[in-house]
């Protein structure tokens, strides 16, 4: 698979589509089975609150895992991101309701690199706060 977008065709500036994530309990129940992660503040609203957190907080992996997804959504290849880093900034806090908790995201290209990449920044929100902070992907266009 190839990226499909050109490297001609994108300015500084050029916004992504953004997208909003739902994260619901079960999506933690399910993203634990996955990774492995069964860290009890990520489903155990008893301990969590006990550890000093609000509630029940999203893996952090899996909140920087959703927000990517703008870019390989937009580029139309996992392969073409060559990096990619976040800062954890605030929890991804998840209510045990039938909503939970959203994540934004929005991104566009933050700068245009040599060898047909730029690096594309992303802002990701949660209840209308930062959750991720200098979060960057270098991705390789067509």
């Amino acid at each position: 698979m190839a990226a499909k977008v050109s490297y001609a065709d994108v300015e500084v500036g050029t916004e992504l589509p953004a997208r909003t994530f739902s994260v619901t309990r079960a999506t933690l129940v399910r993203y634990a089975g996955a990774s492995g992660d069964f860290n009890p503040i990520h489903w155990n609203e008893k301990f969590a609150v006990e550890v000093g957190l609000p509630d029940v907080i999203a893996h952090g992996m899996f909140t920087m895992a959703e927000a990517v997804r703008v870019v390989t959504d937009w580029v139309g290849d996992p392969g073409a991101v060559l990096e990619y880093g976040v800062r954890f900034t605030k929890p991804v806090v998840v209510p045990n309701d039938d909503k939970g908790a959203t994540i934004e995201v929005g991104a566009k290209v933050g700068a245009k690199l040599d060898d047909n990449t730029v690096r594309v920044d992303l802002t990701a929100t949660s209840a209308g706060q930062k959750v991720l902070g200098m979060s960057r992907a270098v991705v390789r266009l067509a």
